[in-house]
């Protein structure tokens, strides 16, 4: 097969002035085409079960030129190209980015330690270690993620929905009320939370059963890390803040509703996992206790366990939180809300963005608040959220007037109320410079989501999606990353 190289440059005897103009002329609708054609046929090859096919198709795209280059862009154009590993290096000009094309092989490759920092969790006191790696191996992870993707996606858990081309949290929201919203609907729910899941998957199992180039695999999982200066292994676990991390958990924890489905027919079980975070409903709380037995076997196979203290057993009557919406049933009726948790914390950063905003112009503070707002609205319009926005709305109005009041001490309230707020359009109290105007939540109109067909395979089915993209699921995927 075919092998798209590089033979007209070489790293060594090209100039920056050369360099440069190739990156700034490179074909990327050239590449991006080539690149899909070969991982469309790695799908469509693992679908068949022709996996020896598959494997080779895999060794194409890593070792092609295009691919490499669009390993190498990703790297240095995304949120993350700021931030350098522990060699110091990034890749800003275009003749530093054409050159890593060139240098990037999986010949010799040894991936250096990863820089630790801990950043805070939302909402807890806790550290969540975050591991950077260098920009070369950031390269080759995303290099082998182009290779890997498209297996994954082809052998994943229909209903695993994190972490996936053209899926979102609303798919999964969409997909537990199909499940729990008729009067003949599983009555209980197993609300999973697996124990530092990223930290602790079993290194041997994934080089034995991750297909992928076993040394490279090696490489990224054995790198260990930098903290203060001092060297820590690996042993276990994939490094949080890595390209491939997700798509290795993903790999990791499918294979769990295949395992329920054989095990507990007619019982009522329905599995939707979005990352790490998963629900089982069950007929019964022995069913439910049942199940908990079997996934607690799953994941000890690859070094996992479950969370005694997060993981429970709830009657969908009491309700459960789930990425970020409360699901209950009220008098038989189910109902999908913000969950309370969800609420007080965009109230709060709200309130912290107003608060660090005492002597900063109005307009600079509905810049401030505008994504806030509308990344927070467009996340939830798709639940029972109409009550919700109008109460948030209420709750900003209240801050805003004591921020204007603060600012004003001397002067009246009719005085605050004509600097500050202005009739536009059809609302008389818009928080507005005329220029730029604050955004309300409940200017958001409530839609219905809806359900992406879960056997459907981005690169298998590119006209499904391409039709269904104009709609909102890229949309809202993208809000998703904001929180």
């Amino acid at each position: 097969m075919h092998v798209i190289c590089s033979t007209t440059l070489t790293s060594e005897d090209s100039t920056d002035r050369e360099l440069a103009r190739h990156w700034n002329h490179f074909p990327w609708d050239k590449a991006r085409s080539y690149v899909n054609r070969l991982q469309t046929r790695i799908a469509k090859a693992v679908k068949e079960g022709k996996y020896r096919l598959a494997e080779r198709l895999q060794y194409i795209v890593t070792h092609s030129y295009y691919a490499k280059a669009l390993a190498v862009k990703k790297v240095s154009e995304n949120k993350g190209k700021r931030t350098a590993g522990v060699d110091g290096v990034r890749w800003r000009t275009p003749a530093e980015r054409m050159r890593a094309i060139l240098s990037l092989t999986d010949k010799g490759y040894k991936a250096q330690p990863l820089a630790r920092i801990y950043i805070p969790k939302p909402n807890s006191g806790k550290m969540r270690p975050l591991s950077i790696p260098t920009f070369y191996d950031r390269a080759m992870q995303a290099l082998y993620v182009l290779a890997l993707q498209p297996w994954a996606e082809t052998t994943a858990d229909i209903t695993s929905l994190g972490f996936r081309l053209n899926r979102c949290a609303q798919d999964a929201a969409a997909y537990l009320f199909n499940c729990l919203s008729k009067s003949k609907s599983a009555q209980f729910v197993l609300e999973g939370d697996i124990r530092g899941c990223f930290d602790n998957i079993s290194h041997d199992w994934l080089l034995e059963n991750i297909p992928m180039d076993k040394k490279v695999l090696a490489e990224f999982l054995k790198a260990g890390f930098l903290y203060e200066g001092v060297y820590h292994s690996a042993i276990m676990g994939t490094a949080q803040g890595g390209i491939i991390s997700p798509i290795l958990a993903n790999l990791t924890l499918d294979g769990m509703k295949t395992l329920l489905e054989i095990q507990f027919k007619n019982k009522k079980v329905n599995f939707v996992r979005y990352a790490d975070d998963w629900v089982i409903t069950a007929e019964s709380r022995e069913v439910a206790e049942q199940v908990k037995a079997a996934v607690e076997g799953f994941l000890a196979e690859r070094g996992l366990s479950l969370s005694e203290e997060k993981t429970k057993i709830v009657h969908i009557d009491e309700g459960f939180d789930f990425l970020s919406w409360n699901f209950r049933k009220y008098s038989g009726k189910l109902l999908i809300k913000p969950s309370k948790k969800a609420v007080s914390t965009v109230t709060r950063t709200i309130s912290d963005i107003i608060s660090h905003s005492k002597s900063a112009s109005q307009k600079v503070l509905i810049d401030k608040l505008n994504p806030v707002i509308r990344g927070w609205s467009l996340y939830h319009r798709n639940v029972v959220s109409a009550k919700t926005f109008s109460s948030l709305d209420h709750a900003v109005w209240e801050l805003l007037w004591q921020w204007a009041k603060r600012r004003h001490p001397d002067k009246g309230h009719g005085w605050i109320v004509r600097r500050y707020w202005h009739s536009v359009d059809n609302s008389n109290w818009a928080f507005t410079t005329f220029v730029s105007t604050l955004i309300r939540f409940s200017d958001t109109k409530i839609r219905r989501h809806v359900l992406v067909q879960l056997k459907r395979n981005p690169f298998l089915d590119r006209e499904y999606f391409s039709a269904r993209n104009g709609d909102s699921v890229t949309r809202q995927t993208t809000v998703y990353s904001f929180f």
